[in-house]
């Protein structure tokens, strides 16, 4: 097996392992069976092995002492911490990219994206949400670049990773979210902020904006906590919060 194909397995193990955690298939504490994974997946073990290293890194999963992997568990201040550091990478994003200025393509780029979510919540009784998922994604992506450092933008990905702490963790729970949709027209005008501040090279109010921003998730995340245990299947991540 070449290179790019061992790459391409262990890209293959990632993502649907972290699939299969993150919807509540295997729940925390959970020990990973690797016999059946591989066959599941269709991979050898020596690809999932690496994706589970990779997913460790990352805080999903933890080593056990008599080998083998468990699922994390996370508690509600592990959440909350997570969706802060997100806060905190992000608004350096955004402080950085104003004092250093951003490449102009890339703000092109992340007003488009705005253009768009505008339209697809124009219509605050119809709101086009399978658009604004994508959207939302696609402007936090492009913000975490905006400073031009791998570094925040690696950063800023593997803390996305973490359960419930991306920018689009709880879009999926609107039907128990009071004034949702609000909400969301609420977070496009911070969006807008965000980028002008960036914009008019102000950085102390480009990362204060960015940290207000991120404390939206916080919440979303006090009233998903304690709706429908059904709702666990439907948002990634929520299924390893325990309530200790």
């Amino acid at each position: 097996m070449g290179d790019a194909d061992r790459i391409s397995q262990v890209q293959k193990a990632t993502l649907g392992l972290r699939g299969m955690i993150m919807s509540g298939e295997f729940g925390a504490g959970a020990r990973l069976p690797e016999v059946a994974l591989s066959e599941r997946l269709g991979i050898s073990r020596t690809p999932l092995r690496q994706a589970m290293d990779r997913l460790e890194s990352e805080g999903l999963l933890e080593r056990m002492p008599s080998g083998g992997c468990r699922v994390a568990s996370f508690d509600l201040d592990d959440i909350n911490d997570a969706i802060e550091l997100r806060g905190v990478v992000e608004g350096t994003a955004a402080r950085l990219a104003a004092e250093r200025g951003a490449d102009p393509e890339l703000m092109t780029a992340a007003e488009q994206v705005l253009n768009e979510i505008d339209i697809a919540v124009s219509d605050p009784d119809s709101v086009d949400f399978d658009a604004y998922v994508g959207l939302n994604a696609r402007f936090h992506e492009i913000l975490a670049g905006l400073a031009g450092s791998a570094v925040i933008r690696r950063e800023a990905e593997r803390i996305s990773n973490l359960p419930l702490a991306s920018p689009s963790a709880f879009l999926r729970g609107q039907e128990v979210i009071p004034d949702f949709n609000a909400s969301l027209i609420r977070a496009q005008g911070q969006h807008k902020a965000i980028l002008e501040a960036i914009s008019n090279r102000e950085g102390a109010r480009a990362e204060a904006l960015a940290r207000e921003h991120a404390r939206l998730a916080r919440l979303n995340f006090a009233f998903l906590k304690d709706a429908d245990p059904r709702l666990a299947t439907r948002i990634p991540g929520l299924a390893l919060v325990t309530a200790s």
